[in-house]
């Protein structure tokens, strides 16, 4: 098995034909890779879950016999679904017993994910999290359908319900995904813009500034796992998330530095302390005003933000 991220391609199975050429499982494997991991992600909010699915769904490829496959995308999507359904249900234990706050991991992302709006509105960090508040089976149904725009005989043999049964799925979620998701469309643009104004105000302490880009009902989320110092629980209240955001890089503010960087297909901003990688901050934007912070601090959740990484329809 491959993994390939920006272009570039390193092999992780050695599952090599004599002379160095692939078989033609691990070849089928390798050239819907990307979207198999899109998948899984968009269904886990976690990539190194992603990741461990995908070896799972390599596992059951390769005993495939490969005559019997009609349509090797949709046979791939249907195992790593199945296999992201099962680990789904295990990451909700994890989840019950995780310490603050769980957001889903960040990717760093390359130009062309930004390019395909649907894609970069489906990975970002406020609908993942309004993903989270679906059923697993949900989850699956609404990726499937209005992400990748798998039929519903493909998505029932996948989770296995019946077309009838998916139907009245895929209509329940998306009412609730419609109900929850950010109201109106904001191009990169307008996030950039807002940024620009949030980082600017931090790095002069102007709390007025801070407040102008900032929604009176803003929600400031942290997720440190434990690991890091993080606020436990969500914050509300643009007054209430300003000066906390100011009070605390206040303290450190000769060893911080604030970048830009484009995570999960939109612009957002990275922190560093003393050079090193500390915390990412995505947005939620509606009306051109900041409505949702998202600050990962874990480090197990920042290693995709170490190379981009090549998502798929």
């Amino acid at each position: 098995m491959t993994s390939e991220h920006s272009g570039r391609t390193e092999d992780t199975s050695g599952q090599l034909t004599g002379g160095g050429r692939t078989d033609p499982a691990t070849e089928t494997f390798v050239a819907h890779r990307n979207l198999l991991f899109t998948v899984a992600y968009e269904m886990l909010g976690s990539a190194a879950d992603a990741e461990d699915v995908l070896q799972e769904t390599w596992l059951r490829w390769a005993g495939v016999d490969l005559g019997t496959v009609r349509d090797q995308r949709a046979y791939l999507v249907r195992i790593t679904t199945r296999q992201a359904l099962g680990r789904l249900r295990t990451l909700g234990r994890r989840k019950e017993s995780y310490v603050g706050t769980w957001l889903p991991e960040p990717l760093l992302t390359a130009p062309d994910v930004a390019e395909d709006v649907e894609l970069a509105d489906s990975v970002s960090m406020a609908m993942l999290l309004v993903l989270e508040t679906l059923a697993p089976t949900e989850r699956a149904v609404f990726v499937l359908r209005e992400v990748f725009d798998f039929g519903y005989d493909e998505i029932a043999e996948a989770v296995g319900k019946s077309p009838a049964a998916v139907r009245q799925i895929a209509h329940r979620a998306r009412a609730h995904v419609a109900a929850r998701r950010p109201r109106g469309v904001v191009s990169p643009a307008q996030t950039r813009d807002a940024l620009d104004a949030f980082q600017r105000a931090i790095e002069t302490g102007d709390l007025q500034g801070l407040l102008g880009i900032l929604a009176p009902d803003v929600v400031l989320m942290g997720d440190g796992g434990g690991v890091k110092k993080a606020i436990l629980r969500p914050v509300v209240g643009a007054d209430k998330v300003g000066r906390l955001l100011l009070g605390g890089l206040r303290k450190a503010a000769a060893a911080v530095s604030l970048r830009p960087a484009r995570v999960n297909g939109h612009p957002a901003l990275t922190i560093r302390l003393d050079g090193e990688l500390d915390t990412v901050v995505a947005v939620r934007m509606e009306e051109g005003l900041i409505t949702g912070l998202y600050a990962v601090r874990n480090p197990e959740k920042l290693s995709h933000m170490q190379q981009e990484t090549a998502l798929r329809r």
